[in-house]
């Protein structure tokens, strides 16, 4: 660890929360929930030191944390978590679909300095398509920063360059074309912007003609859904289990909304993937993991950047926050925890505005930030120890069985009784049931690759039984992480990409009350909410 770093984590409280356990949460005190939106990060910093907001997550500027860890009204908090930060690049477009290209973009950005210059030692390099905190992670073999050699790998494969410097693409005459890079603003993600820009001057120095094009976030994200573009960058948190890699480089995925956003289609790679989905064991993943990054690192569809570490910021007059090594106080756990002498509003800053509030299409962090204090999941994941805990389903059974000749995974959840709607209509096995077969039908992208291999799902009481067409070691997690949503809401919903402001209904402890884009959206304690 570098001095920086010391440094940086010396002036941190490491979020090592000794809160109650997830099984002594109770019903919230907090009485009403406001997520101010707030897009500037000065204006961020002001409102949490002026006491407007409570809470301020995803803190990255080094001089932010700085300041703040000299303010003794508030409490910083530092854990690991799972974030990474990409370049994308369309490989449907050329020159992308260039491997040699994108192989010589990774060793032509220099990760190192970002991280020294933008975080102050907040973040690492990242060298891997997975976060360092996974246990799955294969770290590159890869050379780190090196333009001498990607300009020689170039030069090899025949590429050339223009009298202004300007690459030229085997068995063409003109240069290549000016491209962009699709970027959120400086004014909302100040560190994105700036690294947006450093990467355009790495490329433009291996000879790649690119500017920023900076944007709206949800504008971005629309324009990412529709395959429209030539290069960007993103951040995204990530999960303990490496499913992402099959969501974000297999075949099926890359379709309008799906998560394969550069396009990447390789056989061998579908393959590979395959293997790990469908691994019947942890040995059997970790052997497919490995094989899934070999061939990333061969084929390259977007370029790692960096990792840092999540850095939240809490007024010290509110106590109970819930705060691990993996996770700092802004979760839907700390707000079923969190208790004040005399406040019961409370207010968290929303770094953007939502796209929308529809579990069903929306996609960013900033509206499941929300959105997950509303709709709850069968699972839930112990913020201490990382294990499945029990949530809307009071336990599960997984079990082998064999059909047809072909053995498959089929899970038995039982429901928890007593769980109520916040319209007050009761939740029960049929509600999860019209939740998987909607979902499955409806075919929607960012849900499709947890359900498509769902053969049948069963209800009977309290008991709900899934079978699959195959087997599979994350079946477990896929399913138990979905969004539950009422039967009575989707058996009237026309159009699963617009749902209706009265029918945001779900089972956690807090319900919709108002959004007024540009400042706030407003939740009401749900009274009827299932710990007492």
């Amino acid at each position: 660890m570098g001095l920086a770093l010391l440094l940086a984590v010396s002036l941190l409280l490491p979020a090592e929360g000794k809160a109650a356990p997830l099984d002594e949460l109770r019903r919230p005190s907090i009485d009403e929930l406001y997520f101010l939106i707030i897009r500037d990060n000065d204006a961020q910093l002001l409102a949490l030191e002026g006491g407007q907001i409570d809470l301020l997550g995803d803190i990255a500027r080094f001089s932010d944390i700085k300041r703040l860890s000299d303010d003794e009204r508030v409490k910083l908090y530092l854990a690991e978590g799972y974030h990474a930060f990409f370049l994308g690049l369309n490989l449907r477009r050329s020159p992308w679909d260039r491997a040699e290209l994108r192989q010589s973009l990774w060793e032509a950005v220099n990760r190192r300095q970002i991280v020294r210059d933008v975080f102050g030692g907040y973040a690492l390099p990242l060298f891997s398509f997975l976060p360092p905190a996974s246990p799955y992670t294969l770290v590159a073999s890869t050379s780190d920063f090196n333009m001498k050699a990607a300009r020689e790998r170039l030069r090899q494969k025949g590429w050339r360059w223009s009298k202004r410097g300007v690459l030229i693409c085997p068995g063409e005459d003109k240069p290549l074309p000016k491209m962009k890079l699709l970027t959120p603003t400086a004014q909302v993600a100040p560190t994105t912007a700036e690294i947006a820009e450093r990467i355009c001057e790495s490329m433009r120095s291996l000879g790649i003609p690119i500017e920023t094009e900076p944007m709206d976030f949800s504008m971005m994200v629309a324009r990412l859904d529709r395959r429209d573009f030539d290069a960007y960058v993103i951040a995204w948190e990530l999960s303990r289990d490496p499913d992402s890699l099959y969501a974000f480089y297999h075949s099926s995925m890359d379709v309008p909304g799906g998560y394969n956003i550069s396009g990447i289609r390789k056989p061998d790679l579908d393959e590979a993937l395959e293997s790990l989905k469908y691994a019947a064991n942890e040995a059997e993943a970790r052997l497919a993991a490995e094989k899934v990054q070999t061939l990333l690192y061969e084929y390259i569809p977007q370029v790692p950047i960096y990792s840092r570490y999540h850095i939240a910021a809490l007024q010290n007059e509110w106590q109970g926050a819930i705060a691990s090594l993996y996770m700092t106080p802004d979760n839907a756990y700390s707000l079923l925890s969190l208790r004040h002498e005399n406040k019961k509003a409370f207010y968290w800053c929303l770094a953007e505005e939502p796209r929308n509030l529809n579990p069903l299409s929306a996609s960013s962090a900033y509206e499941w930030q929300v959105l997950s204090v509303i709709y709850e999941s069968l699972l839930a994941v112990d913020p201490f120890t990382l294990e499945d805990v029990p949530w809307l389903a009071e336990s599960w059974r997984l079990d082998t069985v064999s059909e047809g000749g072909k053995e498959k995974t089929r899970i038995t959840f039982k429901i928890r009784e007593g769980v109520k709607w916040q319209d007050g209509s009761p939740f029960g096995a049929s509600d999860v049931k019209a939740t998987i077969e909607f979902l499955k039908k409806s075919a929607i992208p960012r849900y499709f690759d947890s359900v498509k291999d769902v053969e049948r799902v069963e209800a009977a009481d309290n008991t709900l039984t899934i079978t699959f067409s195959g087997k599979s070691y994350w079946y477990l997690h896929q399913i138990g992480g979905l969004p539950m949503l009422s039967a009575g809401v989707l058996s009237s919903l026309k159009d699963w990409r617009r749902l209706p402001e009265e029918d945001i209904i779900g089972t956690g402890p807090f319900s919709f009350s108002k959004y007024k884009p540009g400042e706030y959206v407003k939740l009401d304690k749900n009274e009827l909410y299932w710990r007492k």
